[in-house]
């Protein structure tokens, strides 16, 4: 689908990346629609060119977290004005019952949040277990496959059952709604606030592919 790539990054995880930014601001990009992109300033302007939606002064991270905490306030039958951004997930979301709150929270949400994941100690294993396998395939094929099928079913039953969270307040909550959640998160989907997407991408890519914000410019090169 797309045709460049960011220095020292693999490329498929910079379509991963572009695959979330167009479910985020509900675009699309076409076939080689990128080929001829060179700077991150120049992909910041052609993404804010294709949002063609009503631009409107306001803060989508305001408008997100009142969003978060009113869903929230119904969701656990409490004050809203107890929600405030310092407010710690494991606090409001006890292990025992996560899963469960979570998703009756993004039910009324209407959109993931992405914020479950299983412990860091079996997603090692089952890595060691991947790329033991793909070894193996070399030096006795059945088995191998066996066990590579094993570790991608791991894989997906660790997910189903994840209870450990990967963010740790409603603030960063907040801006994870608010980068991969873009429209949804805002109190009129049919605008936006051209003068935030820099930034939010920005931070995107910075926090994707472990850069640093202050080097990531308009002039920085991606091919």
């Amino acid at each position: 689908m797309i045709d460049f790539e960011l220095r020292n990054v693999d490329s498929e995880d910079i379509e991963d990346l572009l695959l979330e930014i167009e479910a985020s601001f509900q675009i699309e990009f076409v076939q080689n629609e990128l080929i001829y992109i060179n700077t991150f300033g120049e992909l910041c302007d052609h993404i804010i060119q294709k949002i063609q939606l009503n631009n409107v002064n306001d803060c989508t991270s305001q408008q997100a977290f009142y969003k978060l905490r009113e869903a929230i306030s119904s969701t656990l039958n409490t004050d809203r004005l107890k929600i405030t951004r310092n407010l710690l997930l494991k606090d409001i979301f006890p292990r025992s019952d996560r899963r469960t709150t979570i998703k009756i929270l993004e039910n009324k949400l209407e959109f993931k949040l992405g914020i479950l994941r299983p412990p860091h100690w079996l997603t090692e294993i089952l890595s060691m277990l991947l790329l033991g396998s793909l070894i193996w395939l070399y030096f006795h094929w059945q088995s191998g496959l066996v066990v590579f099928i094993t570790s991608l079913f791991g894989f997906r039953i660790a997910q189903q059952f994840a209870k450990e969270l990967n963010v740790n307040s409603i603030e960063e909550l907040v801006e994870k709604m608010t980068r991969e959640n873009y429209l949804k998160s805002r109190r009129n989907p049919k605008t936006y606030n051209k003068k935030e997407i820099e930034n939010i991408l920005i931070n995107w890519f910075s926090d994707s592919f472990d850069l640093e914000k202050n080097k990531l410019t308009r002039d920085t090169l991606l091919r």
